[in-house]
């Protein structure tokens, strides 16, 4: 399995080789970074400012950005900039003084969710987020086996790395961890995997905890399809008492399109539902948010505090994206992109060998190549026709799609016609 920051990585022992300023510079990160300096591409690119679905360089050259997801209603949206502005210029402290743009950002973030789910707990970060909704179905449930996908990445918190495969060059699941196989191409088999993991918790003397999955299932390569695939697995999970714990940060906030969460595609009802920095555009926030009693089990033993979540800018900033997503209509945009971008990708696989597969949904698309070599030559090709790109899946064989929710489709015309070009030289004679 393939470390999903090895994915595509910039090799730091050929800085050298690079030369000029640009060698010096990446010297330079080595020795302050060490071992975690983890760059894109075998040329890494220098950012100076960014608009949009678009990066530019030191030289000014514009990067149509097909890969970044946080920046979920583009970069240095003006909205968002001007809220965050605002506030800093007024209050920022912790959430333990009232203020009435928390208050009221919560209530407007609650009302695209499921009812039931009425209590929130904001947090920093993804990670964060996924780490308190392991502690809460723990504490709920009494147990701690939970289930993951083989290829899964759900953070890097001790407790969080150690149900993310991904994030391991050589990874052995602890004694509470099982790993299913992603659904890709056979959906149907996924209940199956998981009662299978279940019966193993049980036979083990473990009882279920939790499932933790992403709806989109990104970095096991991506699979979406059919909608409502995931209703027998979540069925067979509250069967066994555990809970759904359905981490939005990458499907969510209208990423795949029709609805703001990504298991709505699939009509289930998470138990807690977890959020990351596109919740701010890239302002670090997250939240949790799951039923009273969940929360409450929790908080009367142990409680929960994060100075620097639900503070006045983080509301200000998530109401300005959230403004953003219903005054442009990013959500219908992701479902009318995403299909036009799908379309073309259908399109190329039918002239092109190389993509054996087109799977996702919305602007969340993932394209299967004939390896992670190729994948890896295919983005780096890209690069050099400055579209940026990104891989996933168990083997780093997956083009992976997710860009700004502004992506149009002229953006995509761009995508698609450095695609065409980069496979139809990879084409045999």
């Amino acid at each position: 399995m393939k470390q999903i920051l090895a994915l595509n990585a910039f090799d730091m022992s050929a800085a050298a080789a690079q030369g000029g300023a640009l060698a010096a510079r990446l010297q330079q990160r080595a020795r302050l970074f060490g071992a975690a300096s983890v760059l894109f591409y075998r040329q890494p690119l220098e950012f100076v400012r960014a608009q949009g679905c678009w990066l530019y360089d030191t030289t000014g050259t514009p990067y149509l950005d097909a890969y970044n997801n946080v920046p979920s209603v583009g970069h240095c949206h003006p909205h968002v900039v001007e809220a965050a502005t605002r506030q800093l210029g007024l209050l920022n402290i912790h959430s333990r003084y009232l203020h009435p743009g928390i208050i009221d950002y919560a209530e407007r973030l609650m009302a695209t969710l499921p009812p039931a789910l009425s209590n929130i707990a904001f947090t920093c970060t993804g990670s964060e987020s996924n780490d308190l909704a392991l502690r809460l179905a723990a504490k709920f449930t009494g147990a701690q086996g939970v289930i993951v996908t083989e290829a899964a990445y759900h953070g890097n918190t001790e407790s969080v790395s150690m149900v993310s495969p991904s994030s391991h060059r050589h990874w052995r699941a602890p004694a509470h961890v099982r790993v299913v196989p992603a659904p890709l191409g056979q959906p149907q088999e996924f209940i199956t995997h998981v009662a299978s993991a279940i019966d193993d918790l049980t036979l083990h003397g473990i009882k279920l905890s939790a499932l933790l999955i992403d709806s989109i299932f990104s970095s096991d390569g991506v699979c979406a399809d059919p909608p409502g695939f995931l209703r027998a697995v979540i069925d067979a999970v509250h069967r066994h008492h555990g809970l759904f714990i359905a981490d939005e940060v990458q499907p969510g906030f209208g990423r795949t399109g029709t609805q703001w969460w990504g298991f709505q595609r699939h009509q289930v009802q998470p138990d807690i539902v977890t959020m990351g920095k596109p919740m701010g555009n890239g302002y670090p926030m997250g939240a949790v948010l799951t039923r009273p009693e969940i929360l409450k089990s929790y908080c009367d033993e142990v409680g929960y505090f994060n100075t620097f979540s639900g503070t006045p800018v983080s509301a200000a900033v998530g109401q300005a994206v959230l403004d953003v997503i219903e005054r442009e209509d990013l959500i219908g945009n992701a479902q009318r992109v995403g299909n036009y971008l799908r379309d073309g990708l259908t399109k190329l696989a039918s002239r092109h060998a190389t993509i054996t597969q087109v799977r996702g949904a919305g602007l969340y698309l993932g394209v299967q190549v004939t390896s992670a070599v190729t994948a890896e030559s295919i983005i780096n090709a890209l690069r050099e026709r400055r579209v940026l790109i990104g891989a996933a899946g168990r083997l780093g064989d997956v083009l992976k799609l997710r860009p700004p929710l502004c992506f149009s489709t002229q953006h995509a015309d761009t995508l698609l016609g450095a695609l065409n070009e980069v496979l139809a030289s990879a084409d045999p004679e």
